[in-house]
């Protein structure tokens, strides 16, 4: 073996293999206790690490008012898919009141609605009182015989 080359696989010695009563013992170092660890750091106090938010638990629930050109008015409820209420008979100054309640737009839209209703049975009123007109002329005319 050359002084300046290290020793080749041939050239080195062969070791035997350690038994029990022979392989060195493991130093083991003395771990902190438990006492001093928890002594040494503060108790944390409060929530878990992580986000402070507080979550808000949400409630879905839909309500449906339905509305004819008549002034007939249903409302229907749901929540979270189920229907609770359905074909529930609203009066239409509800409806008003409640949608001039939730936003002006809202109250605009329902109120053209109930509007257009309005027209609708004054025309239907003026109509009946001119038929009932008729028909208490004729009656008249039949009772002066």
């Amino acid at each position: 073996m050359s002084p300046t080359s290290e020793p080749t696989a041939a050239e080195a010695p062969k070791k035997k293999p350690a038994t029990a009563a022979e392989a060195p013992e493991p130093t083991v170092e003395a771990a902190p206790a438990p006492v001093e660890a928890a002594a040494e750091a503060p108790k944390k106090r409060g929530r878990k690490p992580g986000s402070t938010a507080r979550k808000t638990r949400t409630v879905e629930l839909t309500l449906t008012v339905t509305g004819t050109m008549d002034g007939e008015w249903q409302a229907e409820l749901t929540q979270s898919g189920t229907r609770v209420l359905q074909g529930l008979s609203v009066p239409a100054a509800a409806v008003s009141r409640a949608a001039a309640e939730l936003h002006e737009d809202i109250s605009k839209a329902i109120e053209s609605v109930l509007d257009a209703a309005r027209q609708q049975h004054q025309s239907r009123l003026a109509e009946l009182e001119a038929e009932l007109s008729k028909v208490r002329q004729a009656l008249a005319e039949l009772q002066e015989d």
